[in-house]
């Protein structure tokens, strides 16, 4: 599975190149060539069942910071994530929709992580607001970083997906107009991954309003 995941983004990489070359393109050059070593280390690990897997998934963990690292993502600077408790105070209350009882977990390894996450309902429109603690670890964040990437757009005959900044913190935005189903997500201090995302929607516009009722600067009072 993780032999297929790397692969997969690294083609989808190499073809947001092929679109066209942009200010940017010697960054995501060097995006795309640290996600073909980390497709090359899942390889790797998926053939050492029984030898080594700790060693590929070392490699692969490696290679896939060194992609975030690339892209502007992450620092190379890992930290302890805060409670599941105090990222609940990070959700926002959002007028005219009714938020049902927060839910999170935090976890210490192998990749320590807190999140909490609740349910906004609106008639029959949902919106569900998560937040990740990553601790700067870049194998959370990597998978992110591509759609991060400043200029990042694609565009099919259902929708788009679109690099965006959110009150000054990158972000991108995904709609598909025959599901009517929206995301809003967005790295805060290279740290917090924020996730907004929506059913039966008229268009994108009510994620960032549920943005805007959040406070980043909340976020670094609890680190």
């Amino acid at each position: 599975m993780q032999k297929l995941f790397a692969v997969a983004a690294a083609v989808a990489l190499a073809g947001s190149l092929a679109c066209g070359k942009s200010a940017s393109e010697k960054q995501a050059e060097q995006a795309a060539a640290e996600m073909q070593k980390a497709a090359e280390a899942a390889t790797k690990a998926s053939e050492t069942a029984g030898q080594d897997v700790a060693k590929g998934m070392q490699d692969f963990a490696k290679a896939m910071s060194g992609m975030a690292g690339a892209l502007g993502a992450v620092d190379g600077k890992t930290v302890e994530p805060v409670s599941f408790q105090a990222l609940q105070t990070t959700l926002p209350e959002v007028s005219g929709w009714e938020m049902d009882k927060p839910r999170g977990e935090r976890m210490t390894a192998p990749v320590p992580f807190a999140q909490t996450e609740a349910q906004y309902t609106k008639g029959g429109s949902r919106i569900e607001v998560k937040v990740v603690d990553s601790g700067s670890a870049p194998l959370l964040i990597a998978p992110w970083s591509m759609m991060l990437a400043a200029g990042f757009s694609r565009e099919t005959s259902e929708g788009y997906e679109k690099a965006i900044t959110v009150n000054g913190q990158p972000a991108f935005e995904k709609w598909n107009s025959d599901s009517k189903n929206g995301e809003l997500n967005i790295l805060v201090d290279k740290r917090f991954l924020v996730s907004i995302e929506g059913d039966d929607l008229a268009d994108t516009k009510v994620l960032h309003e549920v943005a805007g009722k959040m406070d980043f600067g909340k976020f670094a009072s609890l680190k």
